[in-house]
This record gives C-alpha cells, structure tokens and sequence, in this order.
C-alpha cells in the first residue's frame, strides 16, 4: 500500500533548545480514523 503522507528527516528547534531531530513519518491509506 503507498503513503498518502511520508515526512522524511525533519528537525525543529525553539531556540537553542532542540525539540526533535531526524524525525521521519508514513501514514498509510487506513492507518488513521
């Protein structure tokens, strides 16, 4: 089954605070109600 959304290697940061780093995310078609 393909993504309908794929986020690959994101990173955020407040500041100098780092709140996530290389996170990556695929939802697949059924995966969410």
């Amino acid at each position: 089954m393909s993504a309908l959304l794929e986020v690959k290697n994101v990173t955020k940061s407040f500041g100098g605070v780092v709140a996530n780093r290389d996170v990556s995310l695929t939802v697949r078609q059924g995966e969410i109600a």
